[in-house]
């Protein structure tokens, strides 16, 4: 084995290293995403929890910019079921819709976390096999260091 092919092994080892860690980072990031996205659904839930009918509430517009409303009925809740879908519920039913929401998201969370440790895990044994790598080369060149001290003797 020439240290120019190991060379090449070692590079494309540390390329796929950095792919992982780059999907690593982007399952954190939908992670974080979906972390936001239950905070959301807990203050939903307390709102509804709170709210009554002729309560006065700050409704965002976007571009942060809310107007103010008053409820007419809370019992006339529109709750979003995905994929452009949404449903009116009165408030017991909106909570148990966004509750089943949340422990979607949550299911969704665990299967990312296995899939960084997945990721993780083959993270390490392909940073072993670089290290594995790099230590036959270095004993190779040691080794050619040597053979050159003998022909000197």
């Amino acid at each position: 084995m020439s240290l120019g092919g190991g060379g090449g092994q070692m590079q494309e080892l540390q390329q796929q290293i950095q792919a992982l860690e780059q999907e690593k980072e982007a399952l954190e990031g939908e992670i974080e995403e979906l972390r936001d996205e239950q905070v959301e659904i807990d203050e939903a839930t307390e709102a509804i929890d709170v709210l009554d009918s002729d309560s006065t509430v700050q409704v965002p517009l976007g571009g942060d910019a809310y107007v103010r409303a008053t409820v007419d009925d809370i019992d006339e809740i529109i709750v979003s079921l995905g994929g452009g879908y949404a449903a009116e519920h009165d408030s017991e039913e909106a909570v148990e819709t966004l509750e089943r929401k949340k422990e979607t998201i949550d299911e969704r969370i665990e299967d990312l976390r296995e899939e960084i440790g997945e990721i993780e895990t083959e993270t390490e044994r392909l940073e072993q096999q670089a290290q594995q790598m790099q230590q036959q080369q270095m004993q190779q060149m040691q080794q050619q260091m040597g053979g050159m001290g003998d022909d000197e003797e």
